[in-house]
C-alpha cells in the first residue's frame, strides 16, 4: 500500500510563485508536481488571474481539474471549461469605490476583469498592464469599463507605491469591497468578503480536502488569507514582507524553483 502523502492538497499561486518571470514553469517544478500526483495528492492553482488568463497555463501544467481564479471570485473547471462558481463586483459599487479613493489621492488609472470564461480585461487610458504578456483591450473612457459584468477592478497611481495605494484604498472603501495587493503594480478591488481563502475553501470542499490537509505557496499579501486557511503556508524568498511575517516557512525564490525545493522534500522520487 502506498504511503499517505504528507499533504493531500498543494495550493500554489502563479505569478511570483510557481511561474518564473517569463511566465514559464521550470522542468524541475513540473517534475515535482508530477511527484505530487503520483503520491495521490492534488495540485490546485489559486491565482489572482481571471479564468480566461489561466486556461493556457493550466494546459501547460497538465491541470485538468479545478482552479481558483480571480482572487477567489471564480472556481473554474478545466475539463468542462466552465465556471462552477463566480461572484461579480457590482459595477455601480465599483464606481463609488473609485470615487472615494480618488477623493483621497487624486486620479487613479483603472482596469477591470470581466466575468465569465471568455471575459476580457479592459484598461482605461493611462493604465499600464503590470504583465505586458497578458492580453488587454484599451477602451476610450472609464464609462466603457462597465459595459459587461465584472469580477474585479485593478488600480494604479502615478506616484503612490502599491503599499501606499492599498492602504489608502482600504481606508476609503471600507466595507464596500475587499482590497488586495497581488503583485507589482497590482492593487485590486474585489467583491466584499471574497479572498483566495474563500475560493480555495470551496474548491477544496469539492475535492474532499479540509484545511488540515492543505499546503499553500505564495508571494504577496493577497496570499495571507490562503495561508490562514491552510495547515501550512510557504512564502517565496521574493515574497512581500507581510506574507513572510505570517508564513510557516520561507523557501527559495520563484526563479530558483522554491516550490519544487519544498515538494521534493515532502514527496520523495519514485
Amino acid at each position: 500500500m502506498a504511503p499517505t502523502p504528507a499533504y493531500a492538497l498543494i495550493a500554489t499561486d502563479l505569478d511570483g510563485t510557481l511561474l518564473r518571470g517569463d511566465d514559464t514553469v521550470s522542468d524541475r517544478s513540473l517534475a515535482a508536481l508530477a511527484r505530487v500526483a503520483r503520491a495521490g495528492a492534488r495540485h490546485l492553482v489559486v491565482t489572482g488571474r481571471p479564468a480566461p488568463r489561466v486556461r493556457p497555463l493550466l494546459a501547460n501544467l497538465g491541470c485538468t481539474g479545478l482552479a481558483v481564479c480571480g482572487q477567489g471570485a471564480q472556481v473554474y473547471d478545466a475539463v468542462a471549461d466552465r465556471l462552477l462558481w463566480s461572484v461579480r463586483l457590482d459595477r455601480e459599487l465599483a464606481e463609488t469605490a473609485l470615487g472615494k479613493i480618488e477623493a483621497e489621492v487624486g486620479p487613479v488609472f483603472a482596469a477591470v476583469d470581466q466575468d465569465g470564461v471568455d471575459g476580457l480585461t479592459l484598461i482605461e487610458p493611462g493604465y499600464l498592464m503590470p504583465h505586458p504578456t497578458l492580453p488587454a483591450l484599451r477602451v476610450g473612457r472609464r464609462d466603457d469599463l462597465w459595459c459587461e459584468p465584472i469580477s474585479k477592478v485593478l488600480l494604479r497611481h502615478a506616484t503612490l507605491c502599491d503599499d501606499e495605494l492599498a492602504a489608502v484604498a482600504r481606508a476609503a472603501v471600507g466595507s464596500l469591497a475587499t482590497v488586495t495587493m497581488s503583485g507589482p503594480g497590482t492593487v485590486e478591488l474585489q467583491p466584499r468578503g471574497v479572498t483566495k481563502a474563500s475560493g480555495l475553501a470551496l474548491a477544496a470542499e469539492r475535492l474532499g480536502v479540509g484545511p488540515e490537509g492543505a499546503l499553500a505557496f505564495g508571494d504577496m499579501p493577497n496570499d495571507i488569507p490562503m495561508f490562514d486557511w491552510a495547515a501550512r503556508g510557504v512564502a517565496m524568498a521574493n515574497a512581500h514582507p507581510e506574507l513572510k511575517a505570517v508564513a510557516d516557512e520561507v523557501t527559495e525564490s520563484n526563479e530558483d524553483d522554491g516550490v519544487a525545493v519544498v515538494l521534493e522534500g515532502l514527496f520523495p522520487a519514485g
